[in-house]
């Protein structure tokens, strides 16, 4: 099934896009100076890479929502909005060591170090109940 978000204009696609992570309590990081005192705090931090593509409407932010609905939780959440605020999702990616940059992407950060990412080659062959699997067990390693 089709979702609306296939429907949307491109300003309504992004501003969806937006508040389907602000509702959940993420915080958007919009320059290069607040990724790095988000990411740098001591704790977990879960940053996510958002994106207008299906992948990040149909599995990602999905996957998310569920993944935080139960259990232990990063003690932050963040958001950087590829093709939107590009100087904080090209600082973002810099703490990505051994990752290639992809949008959108799922990275769980502790003490400024990158512990694991869901990539978007994962997002696009997953159903959101894998990927938020794959979420809950990170949070159980590493929060």
């Amino acid at each position: 099934m089709i979702s609306d978000f296939h429907f949307l204009t491109m300003d309504e696609r992004i501003r969806k896009a937006r508040t389907g992570l602000t509702e959940q309590g993420f915080v958007e990081l919009k320059t290069a100076a607040e990724v790095d005192r988000a990411v740098e705090k001591a704790g977990t931090t879960l940053v996510f890479v958002n994106s207008i593509c299906c992948c990040g409407e149909d599995v990602a932010r999905p996957a998310m929502k569920i993944a935080l609905s139960t259990g232990k939780k990063p003690n932050y959440l963040v958001s950087v909005f590829a093709g939107q605020e590009k100087e904080a999702t090209e600082k973002a990616r810099e703490y990505f060591i051994g990752y290639a940059p992809s949008s959108p992407a799922i990275a769980l950060m502790k003490d400024g170090k990158i512990c694991r990412m869901i990539e978007r080659h994962e997002l696009t062959t997953e159903t959101p109940e894998q990927i938020a699997l794959k979420l809950q067990a990170m949070f159980e390693a590493f929060c």
